[in-house]
């Protein structure tokens, strides 16, 4: 019986067990799923308040305003040439000073009128030099003004050309800046977004994997509930297969019985012997008793199915497991 106590022992503890393990794990598949809503509250909360997505190139700023004409500063260096008259009037006056000195001259020696032609077509030549020299200076005057317009167009030209390449520079950088900064704030944004999903699923598996844990745990501490009590119940039918009958009538017909061997004698002479039953259904283990053909004919009980039976109230031996 104390093998049997302890098997039924050990089957309640392990029914005790399994409760506590059921509890247990029904409070941490609750606890998985609150945490698992906290969690979902505290990343709602996260991406609700986290920091826009800046574009780096939103401020940029168009520097073609820095560019200046500079045109203006160029001024045609030959364009107010003057030609050199001061000196062609100074020698016309010499020269007409010295006709009339040379016409005062002739009248006071008396010379004839040959000499005063003479002198006159003098100055006369004189004053057509004069103006050749005054010609000459003129048309180099206008050479040189030419060049200058010349040049002053080559500069503005080159100007106009340093301001277009500037703006149109400037105006590739603005589009390809813009076009980058679009490119950013897209990458940004998808980027963010499959970290976000990719963390809701990685903590939304996390927990679900725990709840699945916990309610695992909960059934396997609920099976193994089951199996203690099936335990229990099979040490009851054991212990009641083993225990010896509560009548005192009892099978002891030796055709019944194997590994017969006497072990003592009652005070009335009675063989008293060990034995086992054949049929695990009248009893498991090795029991004390008697056989139904050695013993007085008023404790024997004969029995339908042929097979004596044995009054143990009426002799002085005990039926029992040994």
């Amino acid at each position: 019986m104390s093998m049997v106590a302890a098997g039924i022992i050990s089957a309640g503890t392990s029914i005790i067990g399994s409760f506590i393990g059921g509890s247990r794990a029904k409070k941490a598949a609750r606890e998985a799923r609150a945490e698992k809503k906290r969690l979902a509250a505290e990343l709602k909360t996260l991406e609700e308040n986290r920091d826009p997505i800046m574009n780096p190139y939103a401020n940029i700023t168009n520097l073609s305003g820095l560019a200046t004409d500079v045109s203006g500063m160029a001024s045609n260096q030959f364009a107010n040439l003057g030609v050199a008259t001061q000196a062609a009037e100074m020698q016309a006056e010499q020269a007409d000073i010295a006709l009339a000195n040379s016409l005062d001259a002739i009248r006071s020696t008396g010379a004839g009128a040959g000499g005063a032609t003479a002198l006159a077509q003098a100055a006369l030549e004189s004053k057509k030099g004069i103006s050749a020299s005054i010609e000459q200076q003129e048309a180099q005057n206008e050479k040189l003004r030419a060049q200058g317009e010349e040049r002053l167009e080559g500069i503005k030209m080159s100007e106009a050309q340093r301001l277009q390449g500037i703006g149109l520079s400037e105006g590739q950088r603005m589009q390809q800046s813009e076009a980058q900064g679009s490119i950013f704030t897209q990458n940004m944004n998808e980027a963010r977004q499959n970290s976000q999903i990719d963390r809701v699923a990685q903590q939304m598996g996390m927990a679900a994997q725990a709840q699945a844990q916990a309610n695992a745990d909960q059934t396997n501490a609920i099976t193994s509930g089951i199996s203690a009590v099936g335990a229990i119940g099979s040490a009851y039918m054991g212990a009641k297969a083993k225990m010896p009958p509560t009548t005192p009538v009892v099978e002891s017909d030796r055709r019944l019985k194997n590994n017969i061997k006497l072990i003592s004698k009652s005070n009335n002479g009675l063989n008293i012997y060990s034995f086992e039953y054949i049929n695990k259904n009248f009893g498991e283990g090795v029991y004390q008793g008697v056989m139904s053909d050695e013993i007085p004919t008023e404790a024997v009980v004969k029995h339908k199915d042929g097979f004596d039976r044995v009054d143990y109230s009426k002799i002085d031996v005990e039926f029992k497991l040994i």
